[in-house]
């Protein structure tokens, strides 16, 4: 298992996740199986965005003895009422919500604590402005959580988060899908079959600034929805009009900017193994980009994918990474400190591109190689 940087939090997490569905109502020697397998791969983040109590009780339960193993995303703002799930911005519901799960977890503090579900600038503004966020605050100062995340399907919603410094970590919907829709305030545009009737073309901007400016501040993010509820793995369902392979899937959100981890949504323990297969596949069998570039329903023709195909370069150039530092440059309007010690770095910089245009005969995606190694060489100087 490889493990990545959660941005700027200190904290170091398996590049595959557990998404806590999978423990939902499972037994308590299921989900001590799942434990197992995790301690056994290496997994060690673990989303708690669920707040069924036999659930969390189950996972404290199985966590005896090796909870210090674990990375706990644990979610403010979801509560248990009346026999099932809720999402509340009530101070006094978020309070006993949060208390239950710590001691059902067995634990006196999280990891992360994940401000639940905030789809909207409005409720972003209420969240900011109101209990929450000092709650939040309050148990960050207390080490009862560690740092404060958010989690969000809006690309609006989430870039008003990031910005505001108060968030560390940004749990995310990526998948290449989602990535082409416009921000909405309804999840349920996501997958809506409406919106994937006409060819779509590249990612939404709104997007691709989001995780350029996550990557740029230090806010990591862990992914959800990878597998667009397994709907991307199906011929018949994804909206993409042609099924994807998990790995093609995991290999996509693990190459955009600031992803840490993956969330897998595994419901069984067959599930996860697949999911963390990922971890010694072949990279031919992770590669997407010859996959996405015959999609019948989308298009990324000219937007670099950070795929990789434009290797090797016969000056030594990564390209990739000089356009990822590009881009990230652009998007802030300037060179921020940390992209330009980053790029000083580099054995090899866009100054010493020959033109020899090998790398964009082996591009999918017809991205102008050429044009960016020379935006690249002017705006950093070599």
């Amino acid at each position: 298992m490889r493990y990545r940087e959660l941005g700027r939090t200190g904290l170091k997490v398996s590049e595959i996740g557990m998404g806590c569905e999978g423990f939902v109502e499972k037994s308590y020697d299921q989900v001590k199986a799942f434990i197992d397998l995790m301690k056994e791969s290496g997994i060690n983040c673990i989303d708690l965005y669920a707040p069924n109590p036999d659930m969390r009780s189950n996972l404290g339960k199985a966590m005896r003895g090796c909870r210090d193993q674990f990375v706990l995303q644990a979610h403010l703002c979801t509560v248990w009422k009346n026999g099932q799930y809720k999402r509340t911005r009530d101070l006094k519901e978020v309070k006993e919500g949060f208390q239950d799960q710590l001691k059902r977890l067995e634990t006196d503090h999280v990891e992360i604590g994940m401000i639940h579900y905030v789809d909207s600038l409005s409720d972003w503004e209420l969240v900011v402005n109101g209990d929450v966020m000092k709650y939040a605050q309050e148990l960050k100062s207390s080490g009862a959580v560690g740092c404060i995340g958010m989690s969000s399907h809006n690309p609006e919603a989430a870039l008003a988060a990031v910005n505001s410094g108060l968030v560390d970590v940004l749990m995310f919907s990526v998948n290449p899908c989602y990535d082409l829709q416009p921000a909405s305030e309804d999840v349920e545009e996501l997958w809506a079959e409406k919106n994937y009737e006409k060819p779509l073309v590249n990612m939404n901007p709104k997007r691709q600034a989001l995780y350029e400016t996550c990557q740029r501040m230090g806010v990591g993010i862990t992914v959800m929805k990878v597998f667009g509820g397994g709907d991307l793995l199906s011929e018949k369902l994804s909206p993409a009009g042609k099924a994807l392979t998990p790995y093609q899937c995991i290999h996509y959100a693990l190459t955009r900017p600031a992803v840490a981890s993956v969330m897998a949504g595994a419901r069984t323990l067959e599930d996860l193994k697949i999911s963390i297969a990922y971890e010694d596949a072949p990279d031919s069998e992770k590669d997407y980009a010859a996959a996405f570039a015959a999609l019948p329903k989308i298009s990324w023709k000219g937007h670099c994918m950070y795929c990789g195909h434009c290797a090797p370069c016969p000056k030594g150039i990564d390209v990739a990474s000089v356009t990822k530092f590009l881009n990230l440059s652009l998007a802030q309007g300037g060179v921020p400190e940390t992209v330009r010690e980053h790029y000083a770095a580099l054995e090899h910089t866009a100054q010493e591109c020959a033109g020899c245009k090998a790398c964009e005969q082996r591009c999918p995606f017809e991205v102008p190689v050429m044009e960016n190694m020379k935006k690249a060489a002017e705006l950093f100087g070599r």
